[in-house]
């Protein structure tokens, strides 16, 4: 399996560096020194060959000598990522690193080196990330190293890019491990005994220490580092630089070669900020800001290359899909993607060097379209200017080049807020750590809704009149006057604010910091939010009123200021009401395009209106919830425009654009990706109209507005982002017998695809799989043998198999030797429930012909229903088939469309239990199903963990994810409900005309709900709001028994399979047009829709089947290993669908807010203790 291929290069140098102190170079100039370095792709430096990464990848201190540079596990397999390395003697190289020996050891009296020895790891990925086309592949470290040598020293100079490292950790074993930089000596061989040498850290245990390698220094330049490493042949230790403090000019001038970088200003200093535009990693090269040692001119041959098994790469500019757009956001541990591969073998990729590399970075003369079009969104065009490029958004969207938006597409907000806030006059702060914070905002009418969970109830109430805490994306995406432009038009998503709140009477104060960090590959803003200082005390229970405000925004050159008086009502739960105020002042700054001053310059002075103003803290879910509505116009009192695209009240679908006309006349335009009249608009399928957008060897994945491509297996995206090109050949450990798995009669090696494979032992061993060592056998294990070994006689079968005397009982123990949960003794014929010891339990011994309903006592089981099994293990992240069969649900992983089917095993054992649907909650990662024998409604985590029961009730089940609603069917009450996830606030909607409800499913952007009754004498499909009304019968000919029913978000179509008819049929339940997909299927049971596929349970066949929607055919079917029939099917989305409803924040509702199209209801619940108040919205 590890198969290691490192690149050893004998570098004839004139003067040996002194690794450590590892040796002294010959003095005698014609005397040439053979020094062999070891380069590798993680991201170090060593001189001996290394072992294989298992030794050294999270383990260090390492048992060989070597320089980390940035240690991970890194991967340059796709080509963009590159190891340059040479040796140089020029004398503008020698005087540079001269001078940075110089500035950071200043007391010594340094001369220059004769030559150095520079490596460059140039647009290195985290292993794993290559190739997945969703932006983490997106994500690359440049990094430098600088061996420079004299008579009497050695040093080594690291230099990290400016603008900070793009992945601060990498995937090591499944877990995330921090990256390294240090010097590690080794093992020490002594007289008596080999101990472990010094290991110098450079970075800690602490994501901060990774990333002040770019933001400290020790030399007196940012990011750049220098340490004496060695002076004599004995191993001395370390010396870092002694210059911390950096002084450095304010600006740079192209073409020059500046010895220092713009210091980031404090807050109040905003236009000196460094410019955005010259901090991203440029692909074709080695980080431009990153690297500060040109590799460009064609060295002499002054070494030897060995042989190298790979093809050697020639950098290529790479471009990108339209729709997926690569972002440079903030640093974020890199996960594993499933399933868990083994490490690829780190290789080192050799360029010649020639006049095509040109990195000397401190030139910056690249600034140019040419060089940096993947800096620009995907929707934006890059135009050149005298002094460099910008990027502009095309038409139909907007935004500030570098992230650019779909005019009239709803917008989300997602990030975590942290800090210290004090409350009245309490001395302890209530400490926030990472809450989410999540937002939403309907960009066609300016309404913005804002939450914030985990909160305390000591913090809840006070923070209520603080709307503007998330409310910066209601400024960012208000409804735009006649002239004015919102935030994100003018700026983007990457900028500061920062804001002070000063309370009125007590004079209180707040601070409140926000890093907005751009747009995420989820289409997704990113923000990150410190709280520090202190909080007017409010009581629990308290509502809070903040009457509508104006705010004046002033602009400038990277630079927007606002203030504003706000006033705010209490009205306590004694009924007592107060008036209170704060003022508030807040600073935004941000980079905008220095090269084209002539377009984009919004009004020195915009006026931001807010009204309809809600906030509300929900003690009972610990929610902070605002929502405001947003309008961006003139500071000046003029008649507010009456046309409904300046009101908002337009009616035009969330996915449209409102187009003013003359008067109050106005148009609805769908948005970029949408299509229909306005009023109503769909996704365009841009897979399924251009086939070939995503080219060979991938495939194309729909998504609302957009589409994604990925590359078959086998394949990996080529350095251009977008053709996938043939990866390495994989190989099968298991088949070949090259794995390190345990004997074969102890462990069980398992192929899991690419070159990757697990070991696990085998029934009656324990350990990792690669080392097994025999089971203690449990009490139910030698119960049994003791059973079975006082029946055995002698005779020739009792030598092969110990059998009971007749009559005895003996006690039936699992797989892993726990007892099982039901015993039965067949000679009696009776059977009961047994706990963890195997002790039986009181009244459940049933007689012949019945057997008792158990629960696995072996962990503590919850109020009501079984457990999880022990050997259940959580499902692995990316898009899977979840299908119910009998006491048990299932899980197969899909690859792309197509079912994995020898990773198929059982998700969750629920013995003696009768599972009919099952659904799926994308937010909570929630597995919900409904089970006959209870009846009950049941639900666990993916990750694991307990079964937690909700209601006490069948039988088909579906999930509103953005509401937090679940609705079910009950075919023996013949009613259709509604409650909360948790099962609370119960109401039931329809109690009439239902003979034998069974499937139902909702659509939750139109606050639909779809279910099927398959009533023999008369089955249907019927549509109604969520809250109940507008209740109608979609489908009510040519069916005869609609069992399994799906609603896909995306292409907005109901499909139903009909076991009665033998069809699978689909319709457009807003025009009713209806067409047959196949037909001559057996018995279907259940169905669900995922991108082009639907995939069904039949019973008849007992297996799953795959349907091609677009072609009409069946793709292929799974046979699970144990036949029998099968119930519900779901899917497990990595992403929940976008969607928004008006019950997003619960819309201001006491109990269940219920969504309709085009508002919401607030209901109570049948069993509530208050009065039955409907309102509608």
């Amino acid at each position: 399996m590890f198969l290691w291929s490192f690149c050893s290069v004998e570098l004839l140098l004139r003067h040996e560096p002194k690794l450590f102190g590892a040796s002294v170079s010959d003095r005698v100039e014609t005397l040439r020194l053979h020094f062999m370095v070891t380069i590798n792709t993680n991201g170090f430096v060593a001189v001996v060959e290394p072992p294989g990464e298992r030794e050294y990848l999270g383990k260090m201190p390492a048992g060989f000598r070597m320089i980390a540079a940035l240690l991970g596990d890194l991967d340059n397999s796709d080509g963009r990522g590159k190891v340059f390395f040479r040796q140089e003697s020029s004398p503008d190289v020698l005087r540079r690193a001269h001078e940075h020996i110089k500035k950071a050891f200043p007391r010594d009296d340094s001369v220059e080196p004769p030559s150095v020895l520079i490596i460059t790891w140039a647009n290195m990925a985290a292993q794993g990330t290559s190739g997945r086309g969703d932006g983490l592949d997106a994500k690359r470290n440049t990094f430098q190293l600088v061996l420079a040598s004299t008579d009497l020293s050695s040093y080594a100079i690291l230099l990290y890019p400016r603008g900070g490292l793009q992945f601060l950790s990498t995937s090591v074993d499944g877990e995330s491990k921090l990256l390294e930089a240090g010097f590690n000596e080794g093992l020490v061989k002594g007289w008596f005994r080999t101990t472990q040498g010094t290991y110098f850290r450079i970075t800690t245990d602490e994501e901060t220490s990774i990333k002040e390698l770019t933001e400290k220094t020790n030399s007196g330049q940012r990011g750049v580092w220098v340490y004496e490493i060695g002076t004599s042949w004995l191993f001395a230790g370390i010396t870092p630089g002694m210059v911390s403090k950096t002084e450095e000019p304010e600006y740079e001038e192209p073409g020059q070669y500046p010895e220092s970088e713009t210091v980031t200003p404090t807050y109040s200093s905003p236009e000196r900020v460094q410019p955005r535009y010259l901090d991203q990693p440029e692909p074709r090269y080695p980080e431009e800001t990153a690297t500060r040692y040109p590799i460009s001119e064609p060295p002499q041959p002054r070494y030897t290359v060995p042989e190298l098994t790979e093809p050697r790469y020639s950098p290529v500019q790479p471009s990108y899909p339209d729709s997926v757009q690569p972002r440079y956001t903030n640093p974020d541990p890199v996960q594993p993607v499933p399933p868990y591969s083994q490490p690829q073998h780190p290789q080192i990729v050799v360029v010649d060097e020639d006049e095509d590399l040109n990195v000397n970075v401190f030139a910056y003369n690249l600034e140019t379209c040419a060089h940096n079009r993947h800096k620009c969104s995907a929707f934006a065009d890059c135009r050149d200017y005298s002094n460099g490029y910008c990027c502009h958004c095309r038409p139909g969207f907007y935004g500030n080049g570098k992230d650019c938006v779909a005019e009239g597409k709803p917008q989300r907000m997602n990030g975590k807020v942290n800090g210290r806030v004090f409350v009245g006059n309490s001395p302890s702060p209530i400490e926030l750590s990472n809450n989410d914070l999540h937002s939403y905002v309907v960009a066609n009418d300016g309404r913005a809704y804002v939450a914030i969970s985990n909160i305390p109830n000591s913090v809840g109430p006070s923070l209520q009149p603080l709307s503007s805490l998330g409310g910066v994306i209601g400024w960012a995406f208000a409804l735009e006057q006649p002239g004015y432009q919102n935030g994100f038009s003018l700026i983007g998503g990457v900028f500061s604010r920062q804001a002070e709140v000063i309370f009125q009477p007590g004079n209180e104060r707040l601070s409140i910091k926000q890093e907005f960090k751009g747009i995420d590959e989820h289409d997704h803003l990113v923000v990150s939010t410190e709280l520090d200082g202190r909080l007017p005390a409010i009581p629990l229970g308290s509502s809070v009123q903040i009457n509508p405000y104006k705010e004046i925004y002033q602009y400038d050159r990277n630079l927007i200021t606002s203030s504003s008086n706000r006033d705010y009502t209490i009205t306590s739960p004694d009924g007592t009401v107060q008036t209170r105020s704060y003022q508030w002042r807040q600073t935004i700054t941000f980079q905008s395009c220095p090269h084209n001053e002539a377009t984009g310059v919004a009004p020195s002075t915009q006026q931001l209106s807010v009204d309809q103003i809600f906030v509300m803290f929900d003690a009972d879910n610990h929610l902070i919830r605002y929502a405001m509505s947003n309008k961006i116009g003139s500071v000046h009192s003029i008649l507010p425009e009456q046309n409904p695209c300046f009101t908002g009240r337009h009616g035009c679908d969330i996915n449209a654009m409102c187009r003013p006309g003359e008067g109050l006349q106005f148009t609805c335009e769908c948005a970029a990706g949408f299509t229909g009249d306005g009023r109503y608009c769909h996704d365009i399928d841009e897979c399924r109209e251009n086939p070939r957008v995503c080219g060979s060897n991938a495939v194309c994945t729909n998504l609302p507005g957009t589409f994604r491509c990925e590359c078959l297996n086998g394949f990996v995206f080529a350095s251009d982002g977008r053709t996938c090109i043939e990866e390495n050949r994989p190989v099968d450990h298991c088949q070949r017998g090259s794995h390190d798995c345990d004997a074969p009669e102890r462990a069980l090696c398992s192929y899991t695809g690419g070159s990757a494979y697990v070991c696990s032992c085998l029934p009656g061993y324990e350990g990792d799989g690669r080392v097994c060592r025999e089971r203690e056998k449990t009490q139910c294990e030698r119960q049994r043998e003791s059973a079975q070994a006082s029946g055995s006689g002698s005779g020739f079968f009792s030598f092969f198999r110990p059998r009971p005397a007749v009559g005895q009982y003996v006690p039936q123990c699992d797989e892993h030797g726990a007892y099982e949960p039901t015993q039965c003794h067949a000679s009696i014929g009776q059977c009961w429930c047994v706990d963890a010891n195997g002790q039986e339990i009181p009244n459940t011994r049933t007689g012949s012909g019945n057997t008792p309903l158990c629960i696995n006592q072996v962990v503590t089981p919850p109020p009501v229903g079984p457990t999880p099994r022990p050997d259940v293990h959580p499902v692995t992240p990316g898009t899977h088939l979840l299908f119910a069969q009998s006491g048990k649900i299932e899980h197969v992983p899909l690859d792309g469309y197509k079912m994995k089917k020898e990773e198929a095993k059982p998700l969750l054992h629920i013995p003696d239990r009768v599972v009919i649907a099952v659904a799926y909650d994308c937010v909570e990662k929630m597995v919900y199903w409904t089970d006959i024998t209870g009846p009950a409604i049941s639900k666990a985590s993916l990750s694991g963990g307990d079964i937690i029961p909700v209601l006490q009730s069948p039988e088909g089940i579906a999930i509103d994810h953005v509401s937090r609603l679940l609705f079910w069917t009950d075919s023996m009450r013949d009613t259709i409900e509604v409650s909360k996830l948790d099962g609370s606030q119960r109401r039931v909607l329809f109690d009439t005309d239902l003979v034998n409800p069974r499937p139902i499913v909702t659509n939750p952007a139109y606050g639909r709900l779809f279910w099927a009754d398959w009533n023999r004498d008369g089955p249907k499909i019927e549509m109604s709001n969520m809250d109940g009304t507008e209740r109608t019968v979609l489908v009510k000919d040519d069916l005869g028994l609609p069992n399994g029913l799906t609603f896909d978000p995306d292409n907005q179509q109901l499909c139903w399979a009909d076991a009665g008819t033998r069809k699978v049929e689909c319709m457009d339940p807003h025009r009713q047009l209806r067409r047959q997909i196949v037909d001559g299927i057996q018995y279907p049971f259940s169905l669900v829709s995922f991108g082009k596929n639907l995939y069904y349970t039949d019973w008849r066949r007992e297996a799953v089947v795959a349907v091609d929607r677009l072609s009409e055919k069946e793709m292929e079917e799974f046979l699970p290993q144990k036949r029998s029939r099968l119930y519900g099917i779901t899917t497990t989305p990595s992403q929940c669908p976008q969607a928004y409803n008006y019950c997003s924040n619960n819309g201001g509702c006491s109990h269940l807010c219920l969504p309709r199209l085009g508002g919401f209801t607030c209901r109570c619940p049948d069993a509530a203790d208050v009065k039955n108040l409907t309102q509608n919205f």
